[in-house]
């Protein structure tokens, strides 16, 4: 597995996310289980509300068993915007990684998505050391004092 450069990947796709303010820029690419790039997608790419993971999710046709979701962000476990947060539509995709850079900040809620994912058996790998490069394109919603 080459997890480190898909996730930059996934690092980059964020840059190019419209900007929010309530939101997080989050990258996300999903590959299959021999290493095939199979869909990518970032937050806010078609509509306001879409997440990276969803948007991604949303471009592929049958089950992922065996496949690597790649996200910038740990995927969400609670959402405000919609009905389902990712971690469950990674869950219910048949997804059996999920690779992360940050663990999600409980600024607009609480970062549980790693705990929903592991729970359904799925192998989580965080690499933190991708962190910064995530955190780069939410600069702007990072107050430091």
């Amino acid at each position: 597995m080459d997890d480190a450069r898909w996730l930059r990947l996934a690092c980059e796709l964020a840059r190019r996310c419209p900007p929010s303010g309530t939101a997080f820029s989050v990258g996300a690419v999903i590959v299959d289980a021999h290493g095939r790039e199979i869909a990518r997608g970032f937050s806010r790419e078609d509509d306001p509300h879409d997440h990276a993971e969803e948007a991604a999710l949303a471009r592929v046709t049958g089950d992922l068993g065996g496949a690597t979701v790649y996200s910038s962000l740990e995927p969400c476990g609670h959402r405000a915007s919609r009905d389902r947060p990712c971690a469950e539509l990674i869950v219910a995709s048949g997804a059996a990684r999920v690779v992360f850079a940050w663990r999600e900040p409980s600024l607009f809620a609480e970062g549980t998505g790693a705990e929903t994912l592991t729970a359904a058996g799925i192998e989580i790998v965080e690499l933190p050391e991708l962190a910064d490069l995530a955190r780069q394109p939410n600069t702007h919603l990072l107050h430091t004092s």
